[in-house]
């Protein structure tokens, strides 16, 4: 017999989420697919809606894509067993492995009906605006969201085939070409994710700022060289090091001080890559751009590169042994993780099992 309540982690508020037992989803278009959760990975910007949101969240309106507000499952970077398929799903069977692509995007039979469908006016993300989450047992989501998982990767390695994508765009969309140096302005998940998509591309120096011991460690161990803004300017460090700043830099923290640092560490011509989500405002002097033909642009989450980040992973790249940190049961989430993951910046990849 069929189960027909699980356990899930539902958001109310800030500082307010919730393990509690809600209904099994079902299938309700043809295009459907209904997902066992093996493994969830907790992402920043689930933090900042902890902490500080709802920044994603729907509330007060449902989300137009999703139809629903908060109270919603959270969740966003999960991979897992297809249990049930609708009636007109190609792409999937039951019984495969799929990694899933979150983004909430106007779709129509199977397919997201834009090109850039990451850029739409109505984004969203399944686990942050309703429509279910990786923080349960079971999910449903249209089958343009699943990826098969070739058999040599895990379901954790799946967990994280998300925010690995977040770096293999910022990397893509950038200016970078193999043989140049990058450095990469904070060495949280995404910023280690970023470090592995700038080998990937051939990048020739890769330079990592951070403070956080644990993640410094991470960095170097990647391949990064470290600066440590609390023991050295680190726009110096960076000019003396690269010889005159680097080709590309990558804002992974959205702090703006660091916003300032990573625009002064690129030399004339050079690309700050925007790649966090900010809370507030930050300012920056126009002619810091201006005068050195600089550029600077943002990127938001990913599009069409799932199967890249998976050829890449079976190629050696954003392995779990190297960004997982704690492994934890969708029961203790809240103290083991979120309350953690807030004080303990030791910590760099959390992964949630139902």
């Amino acid at each position: 017999m069929s189960q027909s309540s699980m356990q899930a982690a539902v958001w109310y508020a800030a500082k307010d989420l919730r393990v509690e037992q809600v209904p099994v989803p079902t299938i309700s278009d043809p295009h459907e697919v209904k997902v066992k959760v093996a493994a969830c990975g907790i992402c920043g910007s689930d933090l900042h809606e902890y902490a500080a949101g709802p920044i994603f969240i729907p509330v007060g309106k449902p989300h137009p894509i999703s139809g629903e507000q908060a109270p919603i499952i959270m969740g966003h970077e999960f991979a897992g067993e297809v249990v049930e398929v609708g009636e007109k799903v190609t792409r999937v069977k039951v019984g495969d492995r799929v990694a899933i692509e979150p983004i909430l995007s106007p779709n129509k039979d199977g397919a997201y009906q834009m090109e850039r469908y990451n850029l739409t006016p109505l984004l969203g993300f399944h686990g942050l605006s309703g429509g279910g989450g990786g923080f349960s047992e079971f999910t449903v989501m249209g089958e343009h969201m699943v990826h098969k998982l070739p058999d040599d990767l895990s379901f954790e390695q799946g967990a994280l085939v998300e925010p690995a994508a977040v770096a293999l765009h910022a990397v893509r969309q950038s200016c970078l070409k193999a043989g140049d140096s990058a450095a990469v302005f904070g060495a949280g998940p995404i910023g280690l994710m970023t470090i592995e998509a700038l080998k990937a591309a051939g990048a020739a120096q890769i330079y990592a700022v951070e403070v956080a011991p644990s993640r410094k460690a991470k960095a170097e161990a990647l391949g990064a060289t470290v600066v440590d803004p609390q023991q050295e300017d680190v726009v110096a460090k960076l000019q003396a090091l690269s010889g005159d700043g680097v080709d590309v830099a990558f804002e992974v923290t959205g702090i703006p001080t660091v916003l300032n640092q990573a625009l002064h560490s690129t030399h004339e011509g050079g690309e700050v890559v925007v790649v966090s989500i900010w809370e507030g405002e930050a300012s920056f002097q126009p002619n810091d751009l201006v005068i050195k033909e600089r550029t600077m642009k943002g990127i938001i989450a990913y599009r069409h590169v799932y199967p890249a980040v998976m050829a890449l992973m079976q190629r050696g790249y954003f392995r779990a042994e190297d960004m997982v940190t704690q492994r934890i049961p969708l029961a203790d989430i809240v103290e083991e993780s979120f309350e953690t993951l807030l004080s303990d910046k030791a910590q760099v990849k959390n992964i949630v099992t139902p």
